[in-house]
């Protein structure tokens, strides 16, 4: 997949086939999907318990790094190739490849990522299912109290029904399949337009009750006070997963998503205020459980359970708590949508342009396999929950189903995809896609390039290589 010949002299030739006839309706359409696409539960689920995990401070230097020097350049390199190629990420990266006289043997790195983005789609469903499940067991059953034991009780009894997680995977990803069925402007875009406003207003209210009763200065000693012993390969490989793994960078959902955009829409706009708008989420999910972790005396590395056992302790406390617990699962469940409807969307690009495939049929046959692949992930919360495929491997010793996938994902195949990609970009790919599609001046652009050259992948790979090998 080396540089060709005539690399640097592809002009907008490479654009193949024209705008689609369904596509993002203007700027704030496409931002709201892509913020939604990058906030999901990935920064309000994961990201608390990421934090916690991997010892607060550490962690989110690392992360913060990871953004500004190898997130925000692939985000730019994604919406690129996704609007010059104007089809899904094999498909995109194919024209830019020609136009360019690279190897066409760079279309394998779009595979790679709708290949990843099915395996995320099969466990984030799942959760997914949970935060439904949670917004009508609060409103059927109401709040467990304020006994932080009670309330670890009532997770671990809901995650103990296979069929119940099941059920409610199957709701959660029918219910993606009949956004996405609808099409982008339809049934993307309506639905991002709606429903992710309102969970930024509900995470700020939630985040500033919690700093108002909680344990705030142990909280930003957690966040903000530096802890050296955690600053080794691990965290930052960690940092980097979380990275890829929010934004969705490394799989090609940007270029998916781009493709859509006309060329009135700012690429360069439009991601930066994705990325900025997830980061303050993300920081607000942490204000929203960590002073309550602290001040109830929870362990903030318990792990997945974080937000499903924290946040109910802080609702049980509030006025109308039940109400407002409701509310918060139902919208963490749209959030959770609008992450997974790109997913999703990166699978059906790739089945109706390669197999001809009409968008109904395409969606039906995606979201069945992703949930039939996603029912040993419901299996490794209660029927696997003590199995431990490769126990045999002391690093991986304590390692369920649900967590070997996980890291799979997110510590593996997400930084490959996204070194591929800084590769192409940097390298096969022109400046000047650079300079047209995102409007940079020679000198952003020439920047840009050096980051998606050197620093990105470089970065990749030592994180990677030190993490696993370490």
């Amino acid at each position: 997949m080396s540089r060709q010949p005539g690399a640097e002299s592809t002009g907008r030739g490479a654009r193949s086939g024209g705008a689609r006839p369904d596509g993002w309706t203007g700027r704030l359409g496409f931002m709201l999907a892509t913020i939604g696409s990058a906030v999901g539960i990935g920064s309000i689920w994961k990201f608390p318990y990421e934090v916690g995990s991997n010892g607060g401070s550490a962690f989110l230097l690392f992360y913060l790094l990871g953004l500004a020097l190898i997130v925000v350049p692939l985000m730019f390199a994604e919406f690129a190739i996704g609007r010059r190629g104007r089809s899904d990420p094999s498909g995109s990266i194919a024209a830019v490849a020609a136009a360019c006289g690279a190897s066409r043997r760079w279309t394998l790195v779009g595979v790679l990522g709708v290949v990843t983005g099915f395996l995320v789609l099969s466990f984030y469903s799942v959760i997914g299912g949970w935060t439904l499940g949670y917004a009508i067991q609060m409103v059927h059953d109401g709040l467990p109290g304020v006994d932080p034991r009670a309330v670890a009780a009532r997770f671990d009894a809901f995650l103990a029904s296979p069929w119940r997680l099941a059920l409610l995977h199957a709701v959660f990803m029918g219910a993606t399949a009949a956004i996405v069925a609808r099409g982008v402007s339809g049934g993307i875009e309506s639905a991002v337009k709606v429903l992710m406003p309102l969970l930024l207003v509900l995470m700020v209210l939630l985040a500033g009750y919690s700093v108002a009763v909680g344990d705030l200065p142990a909280t930003l000693s957690f966040l903000f006070r530096l802890d050296t012993s955690h600053l080794d390969a691990g965290t930052a490989l960690e940092a980097l997963g979380l990275g890829f793994f929010s934004i969705g960078v490394g799989l090609g959902l940007m270029i998916t998503y781009a493709a859509y955009s006309g060329a009135e829409i700012s690429l360069k706009e439009v991601a930066v205020g994705s990325v900025l708008a997830d980061t303050a989420i993300s920081f607000l999910a942490g204000f929203a459980v960590f002073p309550i972790v602290f001040a109830h005396g929870l362990d903030p590395a318990s792990g997945p359970g974080l937000v499903f056992v924290t946040l109910p302790l802080a609702f049980a406390q509030m006025p109308y708590g039940t109400l407002a617990a409701g509310a918060f699962f139902v919208l963490l469940f749209v959030a959770a949508l609008a992450s997974a409807i790109s997913m999703l969307e990166l699978i059906v690009a790739m089945l109706t342009r390669r197999l001809g495939l009409g968008r109904l049929a395409a969606t039906a046959i995606a979201a069945s396999a992703c949930f039939a692949a996603g029912i040993a992930t419901v299996l490794s919360f209660n029927l696997w929950a003590d199995w431990r495929p490769l126990g045999g491997i002391d690093r991986l010793a304590d390692a369920s189903f649900f967590d070997l996938l996980d890291m799979l994902t997110s510590d593996l195949l997400l930084p490959i995809g996204g070194l591929l990609i800084a590769l192409f970009a940097g390298w096969a790919a022109p400046r000047q896609l650079l300079v047209e599609e995102l409007r940079l001046g020679k000198g952003g652009a020439s920047l840009l390039r050096a980051l998606l050259r050197w620093i990105a992948p470089a970065a990749i790979v030592a994180v990677t290589a030190s993490a696993l090998l370490g």
